[in-house]
């Protein structure tokens, strides 16, 4: 008896269905799993994981934004025209030093700067309005002199605050600044493994997305949320996040800084250049 071949082909209406509800179950069903709730104790044990693994005291987060390419949205003009001259869409996001992901925000046009993106959001606006159960200011470690509050940190893209701490700018920094340049820069390369991490897993993010923005935004999303899933059950091995195709650096943003701000990031600086606070390598990294 022969054995009969079948053929089935699947429509491309019947595709894009099938991927919107499978996107809207794991959205729905899988991220309060893997996106879960802020609390002062959530808040604790990441910043003593980040402290553990990068040595930056006081860190909630490391906060990144990317491109991810796109085929030309249908009369859009140039929203979506970024100035590394091809069109896309902006994740922004924020990471612990697990490489998962805390919050992302997803959509913004390519030509945004990620500041821009950053200050629009959800999370920054709960941020400045003290609706994310951060931890109050504490002396947590010997050689701190006052209260140190919580900070998340990030690169030149971002403005400066009470909130989120920048490296210093320019090219004849002393020897405090440049050790504060290199110490968060240990802790803010966690998102860009987060990152690589994320497009060497999902390779849909290798090429340009070809359809419709609204399912653009699912699927990065759902890329987001399996992601923390397979990081909380698999882990990750480091040829993983040697390569980051597929999404690109986003253009800086302005910057604003306060007197305040100013302040507290010289403070952590002293702190990293104190006996306490001194790393054995640092002076040979910077």
């Amino acid at each position: 008896m022969t054995d009969l071949q079948f053929q089935f082909r699947i429509s491309q209406p019947s595709i894009s269905f099938i991927i919107r509800h499978v996107c809207k179950a794991i959205s729905q069903h899988v991220k309060p799993i893997c996106f879960p709730e802020f609390s002062e104790r959530f808040w604790l044990e990441i910043a003593t994981e980040f402290y553990d693994k990068t040595n930056f005291p006081h860190c909630l987060g490391a906060i990144d934004g990317k491109h991810i390419r796109v085929v030309k949205p249908e009369a859009s003009g140039s929203l979506y025209y970024n100035y590394k001259n091809y069109f896309s869409i902006l994740l922004l996001a924020v990471c612990d030093a697990s490489y998962k992901f805390l919050f992302v925000d997803i959509g913004a046009y390519g030509k945004s700067a990620d500041c821009t993106v950053f200050k629009e959001s959800v999370f920054f606006k709960k941020l400045q309005n003290n609706m994310l159960k951060i931890p109050p200011p504490k002396v947590s470690f010997t050689g701190m002199t006052e209260p140190m509050p919580f900070v998340f940190v990030a690169d030149e893209g971002f403005g400066l605050s009470t909130h989120v701490l920048r490296p210093y700018s320019g090219k004849c920094l002393n020897v405090k600044k440049r050790v504060f340049n290199y110490r968060l820069c240990r802790a803010r390369r966690n998102i860009e493994c987060s990152f690589g991490i994320l497009t060497n897993k999902w390779r849909i993010l290798h090429r340009p997305l070809n359809v419709d923005l609204t399912l653009c935004e699912d699927i990065i999303k759902v890329c987001c949320i399996l992601h923390n899933f397979v990081r909380d059950r698999d882990g990750f091995q480091i040829e993983e996040i040697l390569t980051v195709e597929g999404l690109f650096d986003v253009e800086y943003g302005d910057e604003v800084r306060s007197k305040k701000a100013t302040k507290l990031r010289d403070t952590f600086a002293d702190y990293f250049v104190s006996e306490e606070g001194a790393l054995p390598w640092q002076m040979d990294r910077i």
